[in-house]
This record gives structure tokens, C-alpha cells and sequence, in this order.
């Protein structure tokens, strides 16, 4: 089978967040549809909206480009958005 697109590059996450997860209040989480971020979504979300650092700072200490630190964050306020919005539980998936 052959792959289409570019190798994806590794990214420096700081923290571990594999064991964090969120969901609505008063719903088993069985019984809830599941939002998944990325690790590295999870490190764009807690140094840009956490730490307060501007794009190019956070690409910088996440060793990729600004346009890649960009799209990374949209998708994941994108997924977060969704969950909170619809009702979904978030969970973090391993790298």
C-alpha cells in the first residue's frame, strides 16, 4: 500500500497529558461519544492558551514551523469546541 503526504515531524512535548481526560457531568463515560486530541494538539493548547505565548514562541519550543504550531491549535480548539458543545468526552491519545 503506498502513502500518500509528507512524514509527519517530530514534535517536543514538555508535558505528559496521555492521563487526562474530561467529560459532561452526570453522564458514564461509556455511555458518551469520544473526542480524541493529539498529544501535540494538547502541548499547542496548553502553550498558547495556558502560558500566553505567541505562535512563533510556541512552534519554537515545539520544534516545528509557525504554519504547522498554526493548523495544529486551529484543530485543536476545532475538537474541543466540538466536545463542549455537543456534549463529548475528551480524551488524550498516545503518540
Amino acid at each position: 500500500m503506498q502513502q500518500f503526504g509528507r512524514k509527519k515531524i517530530s514534535r517536543y512535548i514538555e508535558a505528559d497529558h496521555r492521563s487526562v481526560c474530561f467529560k459532561p457531568c452526570g453522564i458514564r463515560g461509556k455511555d458518551l461519544e469520544k473526542t480524541e486530541l493529539d498529544c501535540d494538539e494538547m502541548e499547542a493548547i496548553r502553550l498558547s492558551d495556558y502560558e500566553g505565548l505567541y505562535q512563533q514562541e510556541c512552534a519554537d519550543r515545539m520544534g516545528i514551523s509557525r504554519t504547522t504550531f498554526s493548523r495544529v491549535i486551529q484543530q485543536a480548539r476545532k475538537k474541543i469546541s466540538d466536545a463542549l458543545l455537543h456534549g463529548k468526552a475528551i480524551v488524550m491519545i498516545k503518540p
